[in-house]
């Protein structure tokens, strides 16, 4: 994704956070020292709560990536890429290459993340309560047996409870959720069918979405909704995450659709072979009016012979200075070979306009054992699924 910052690598996995992440971080740290540690330790001063907030939010995000990190250690271990987890306004994806061989597959990738999450939780839970002594009898009071507590003991017991609540959100048979696809692998086990599976998984996760969206316009008018309470501000969440469900659902349905319609196609059917490159020594002036004014091509492949060296393209050119045209070569503005993504003529289409989409690029080289032998442009794989549409329906 354009617009996120990789900021770290973790088993060849790309860990990076979207512009949206900062939003839910900076909700979470403003609800917890506004609210919560406010509420639990009145004692506390002010930069006491608000650190206590941002060590918190802060660790809830590393639960989150561990979360998705073991959904893609198991789909790697399951010969699955992965490319990328990116952490933004709903937690966390793991970006999964390609659809799981079998129901099995799907069934362990996706379950592994709400037990992480568990797992997480129970251990916070369990050294919280070795810190603060014994938990106070039913009878008790749970808020006097909080407020006692020192701040470490009190971000885990925080931490605990959140990544229980996560597990069992995930666990919601809403498709993309982990519970959506805990339901597709079982109905598809059943049926031997991934695409009915499909349907019946998104159908489903349609319902739970409205569901979602009518419960937060009841809590809006003052329903009182068990396990989401009411009000403005929950009820509003509540639609916003019905509404992202419906979506996610579509697009997830619509990701299979293409694959039924690309399976067996390969990349050297859709690609265009006659590749017209540009050689990297001349004037980007040159390359702007006798490359980009005179095509519909937005970005070229700069090589020599067969030998590609990167790309270059209109985003490239808008780098520099208009009056710098002239004096400046084309491979000075490239993006070198080393840096792009690629694709090989035997390789499925369907896995090759995945790399399009999350890399949210326009076209990819072609090389066959490391000679360009063309380009593979998204339009031209859209050209295909449009000519099938009737078959996509």
């Amino acid at each position: 994704m354009r617009n996120s910052l990789r900021i770290a690598r973790i088993f060849g996995i790309d860990i990076n956070i979207d512009w949206s992440w900062l939003i839910i971080f900076m909700l979470i740290i403003w609800q917890l020292g506004a609210f919560v540690f406010r509420v639990y330790h009145p004692s506390w001063s002010a930069g006491m709560i608000w650190g206590t907030s941002v060590i918190a939010a802060l660790l809830f995000f590393g639960s989150v990536l561990a979360h998705e990190l073991a959904h893609s250690v198991v789909a790697i271990a399951k010969g699955l890429p992965v490319k990328q987890i990116i952490l933004f306004v709903f937690g966390g994806v793991s970006n999964i290459q390609r659809e799981p061989s079998s129901a099995g597959d799907e069934f362990q990738i996706a379950i592994v993340g709400p037990l992480m999450s568990f797992v997480i939780g129970a251990v916070c839970l369990a050294i919280g309560v070795a810190l603060g002594g014994p938990l106070p009898l039913l009878s008790g009071d749970p808020l006097a047996y909080i407020s006692h507590l020192g701040p470490v003991a009190t971000i885990l017991m925080w931490l605990g409870s959140i990544n229980i609540v996560l597990g069992v959100f995930n666990l919601i048979p809403g498709f993309p959720l982990d519970g959506g696809r805990v339901l597709r692998s079982t109905l598809w086990a059943a049926t031997g069918n991934l695409r009915r599976a499909t349907v019946w998984a998104a159908g489903i996760s349609h319902l739970v979405a409205w569901l979602f969206i009518v419960c937060g316009v009841l809590m809006i008018f003052g329903a009182q909704i068990p396990f989401f309470g009411t009000g403005l501000a929950g009820g509003a969440w509540l639609i916003f995450i019905g509404w992202f469900l419906n979506n996610a659902a579509t697009a997830s349905y619509r990701q299979v659709v293409i694959h039924d319609v690309l399976e067996g196609i390969p990349v050297a059917r859709l690609m265009r072979p006659e590749v017209r490159s540009v050689p990297p020594d001349i004037p980007v002036s040159m390359l702007v009016y006798d490359y980009l004014m005179r095509s519909d091509e937005r970005a070229f492949p700069v090589a020599v012979g067969d030998q590609l060296l990167g790309l270059v393209g209109m985003q490239d050119v808008q780098k520099i200075p208009r009056e710098a045209w002239d004096t400046t070569p084309v491979r000075e503005i490239m993006v070198p070979a080393t840096e792009l993504e690629v694709a090989t003529p035997e390789e499925a289409a369907s896995d090759a306009l995945n790399t399009l989409a999350t890399s949210d690029i326009a076209q990819v080289p072609v090389l066959n054992h490391g000679h360009l032998v063309g380009v593979l442009r998204r339009r031209d794989v859209v050209k295909w699924l449009q000519m099938h549409a009737d078959r996509a329906a």
